[in-house]
C-alpha cells in the first residue's frame, strides 16, 4: 500500500465556507484506483444572510467566513479524531471569486500550514468543481483524458476540453450572464428569493415549458460561446406583462419556459462541442449542475450520441472543501508539472492557467 496522505480542504471563494478532510493512497496492485476516505465534510452557509439582499454581499461574505473557518476546522478535525499535525498538506481555494472571500480563506490557511509546518497548495476552484465528478467513483480520471466539460454555476458558464490534469482549453463560454445569475435575477422579479436555481426548478415543476416561447441567443452563432442577457431580459419583460393579467400559474410556466430554453441553448452546444472535438467523455459540474432537468436533458443527449456523462452526486455540486482536497490529491499525484509560482488569490483565475 502505497503512503497515506491526509488532506485539509479549504473553500472560500463565495458565500459557502467548506472544510474537509479526506485520506488518500494508491493500491499498489491498482495505480488507476484511489483508496479515499472522506474523513469529514463541513459546509456553513450564508444563503440566509444574504437572501434579503437578492445576491452576495461581498463584505458580508468575508466576516461569515472569518467567524466559521476555525470553528470547522475544529470539527472537522474532532469528527476525524486527529491531531492536527497528522495532516499531510493543505489545499485552499486562492481564485476565481471574490477577493474578500479568497484572503480570509488563504490567510487561515497560510497561518495554519505554517503553524503545522505543512506544505500549502493553491487551488483553482473551477478545476475542483471540475474534478469532482470523479470523487464518486473514487478514481483518478488520467485514463479519461481528454474529456469535454460543461462548468455550470452562480457565476460561470464554459465549455472545457480537459487535455489534462492541469492543462485545460477554454472552447467557449457565455458573453455576458451566467446561467446561474439568470436564474438569480429571474427568481427575484417573481417575488422570490436567492439563490434562485433551486426556487426556478421548483417553479417548474408545476409549469407549462411550451407556454413562452422564450429567445435563444447565439444559438447559431460565435462558435461555442453562449449569452443569457438577452434571454434574461425577454423573461422580465415577459413577468411584467403577467403581473398585469389574470393568467393563473403564469410563474410555473415562466419558469419552465426558462429552464427548458436554458437546457436547450446547453444542449445544442454541447452537441456542437462534442462534433468538434470528437471526445467520447462529458463532465457537468457547479451549482446548476444539480438541476434535475438540466441533467436529464444532458443525460438524453449523450445516450443518443453515445457519449460517457459523469455528473457529481447534487450535494458535491454547489461549492464544498471537499473538491478543493480532492483536486490537491490528484493534482500531486498527476500533474507532473505541478508548481507553485506564489501564493496569492486571483479573483479572476481562468482555469487556463497554472498556478
Amino acid at each position: 500500500m502505497a503512503r497515506e496522505d491526509l488532506i485539509l480542504g479549504i473553500e472560500t471563494s463565495c458565500d459557502d465556507t467548506g472544510i474537509s478532510i479526506i485520506k488518500t493512497s494508491i493500491a499498489r496492485d491498482n495505480p488507476e484506483e484511489v483508496n479515499l476516505d472522506i474523513l469529514s465534510n463541513k459546509l456553513a452557509s450564508q444563503t440566509k444572510l444574504h437572501d434579503k439582499y437578492g445576491g452576495v454581499v461581498p463584505e458580508l461574505a468575508s466576516r461569515e467566513h472569518l467567524r466559521s473557518l476555525l470553528p470547522l476546522t475544529k470539527q472537522a478535525l474532532f469528527e476525524s479524531n486527529l491531531d492536527p499535525s497528522r495532516l499531510s498538506k493543505i489545499a485552499v481555494t486562492t481564485g476565481p471569486g471574490l477577493k474578500g472571500s479568497l484572503l480570509t480563506g488563504l490567510n487561515f490557511a497560510a497561518g495554519l500550514a505554517a503553524a503545522l509546518r505543512k506544505p500549502l497548495i493553491p487551488i483553482n476552484h473551477l478545476e475542483g468543481h471540475v474534478l469532482s465528478a470523479f470523487i464518486e467513483s473514487k478514481s483518478h480520471p488520467k485514463r479519461n483524458f481528454p474529456f469535454l466539460t460543461l462548468l455550470i454555476s452562480g457565476g460561470h458558464t464554459q465549455i472545457i476540453l480537459a487535455k489534462k490534469i492541469g492543462k485545460y482549453e477554454l472552447l467557449g463560454e457565455t458573453v455576458d450572464d451566467s446561467i446561474g445569475e439568470t436564474f438569480d435575477k429571474v427568481s427575484q422579479e417573481l417575488g422570490y428569493g436567492y439563490p434562485g436555481g433551486p426556487i426556478i426548478e421548483e417553479l417548474a415543476k408545476k409549469g407549462d415549458p411550451t407556454k413562452y416561447l422564450f429567445p435563444k441567443p447565439l444559438l447559431k452563432k460565435q462558435g461555442l460561446n453562449l449569452s443569457f442577457s438577452g434571454l434574461k431580459t425577454a423573461v422580465i419583460r415577459e413577468i411584467i406583462k403577467c403581473k398585469t393579467s389574470n393568467e393563473r400559474h403564469w410563474k410555473n410556466n415562466i419558469a419552465a419556459s426558462l429552464q427548458t430554453t436554458v437546457s436547450s441553448l446547453l444542449a445544442s452546444k454541447i452537441r456542437d462541442a462534442i462534433t468538434l472535438t470528437g471526445t467520447d467523455s462529458l463532465v457537468v459540474s457547479g451549482g446548476v449542475a444539480a438541476n434535475n432537468f438540466i441533467r436529464e436533458t444532458l443525460s438524453n443527449l449523450c445516450e443518443g450520441m453515445h457519449i460517457n456523462l459523469r455528473l457529481p452526486p447534487k450535494h458535491l455540486c454547489a461549492d464544498n472543501g471537499l473538491m478543493i482536497a480532492w483536486a490537491a490529491c490528484l493534482k500531486s499525484l498527476l500533474q507532473e508539472d505541478y508548481y507553485i509560482e506564489e501564493l496569492k488569490v486571483r479573483p479572476r483565475w481562468s482555469i487556463t492557467t497554472k498556478a
